[in-house]
């Protein structure tokens, strides 16, 4: 039985586990996974996680999908360090190292984009984000602590262009969580290595630093009332990020106590978070009032 067939026979219908957590306003926690680093989840309510494994080992790296019993089912296999997910066209993207995979839904894997495809060889693939018209873009977190970042763009045809890099403005230093933006040219970009959040307007080519003290920033979101939620790796913690044009950034505590919260991603219907807890093998689902 193939995996499409799997879903339609009721083993994996995220919103069951949306709708049963509106109700009882509760913290759901799913474990046994091997170092989860994103989660994805697609119009369907399929709820994608990327698995690392073991770092820097190749070949033990999976996406897992999460089923209705609270159990994850192998959805693709034989990754090496999956991370970043992105969706276009029910067609899952993974940054995985120094390439880009493309999954269909069946789970078959193909290489999207190799390593020869960019403009210089990256380090640290990490973070993925699409846009409405079919462009993908990731982050390159360098060395971790601030050599070597970039964020590129790739096309439908997968060709691959530098947003931004380290070469033209060091304050790229490990950027990690991309968002994009209100308008096409827009994208938010949180560093790893300064805790920073950073709006890059691409039409323009200016970067603006928009609040900071984010840590070991990682994922971030855009909640319902319009207000970001972002995550620190290495603090095990979610922050809350008010910008309001009339005055300072807010920025508060939202979550904590997580071993390392990674990149955390919304319901289609921004109902609900899910923070994959990577040190700790979890994925943490919370309604969001």
């Amino acid at each position: 039985m193939n995996f499409s067939r799997k879903l339609a026979a009721g083993i994996s219908l995220i919103f069951f586990f949306i709708g049963a957590t509106a109700q009882a306003h509760e913290t759901q926690k799913y474990g046994g996974l091997k170092m989860p680093e994103s989660v994805l989840v697609d119009k369907h309510g399929h709820v994608f996680v990327s698995e690392i494994g073991e770092f820097g080992k190749d070949g033990d790296g999976q996406i897992s999908v999460l089923g209705k019993d609270g159990k994850f089912l192998v959805f693709a296999k034989g990754l090496d360090d999956p991370k970043g997910l992105a969706m276009i066209e029910q067609v899952l993207y993974v940054a995985d190292k120094q390439r880009i995979f493309k999954i269909d839904m069946q789970g078959k894997v193909e290489v999207f984009v190799d390593t020869q495809a960019f403009p210089t060889a990256p380090q640290f693939l990490n973070d993925l984000e699409a846009d409405s018209d079919g462009n993908l873009y990731v982050s390159d977190s360098g060395d971790l602590k601030g050599g070597g970042g970039a964020v590129y763009k790739i096309d439908a045809a997968g060709k691959v262009t530098t947003l931004i890099d380290a070469k033209q403005d060091p304050r790229i230093a490990a950027p990690n969580g991309l968002l994009m933006g209100k308008t096409p040219n827009c994208i938010m970009i949180v560093d790893f290595a300064s805790g920073v959040l950073y709006r890059y307007d691409s039409k323009k080519a200016e970067l603006s630093e928009e609040a900071k003290g984010f840590g070991g920033g990682d994922g971030i979101v855009q909640i319902a009332n319009g207000d970001y939620l972002i995550s620190d790796w290495k603090g095990g913690q979610v922050f809350r990020l008010k910008l309001d044009k009339q005055s300072a950034a807010q920025v508060d505590v939202f979550q904590d106590g997580y071993v390392a919260a990674a990149d955390i991603a919304l319901s289609p219907d921004k109902k609900t978070l899910y923070i994959p807890d990577m040190k700790a093998g979890e994925l943490v689902v919370i309604t969001l009032h």
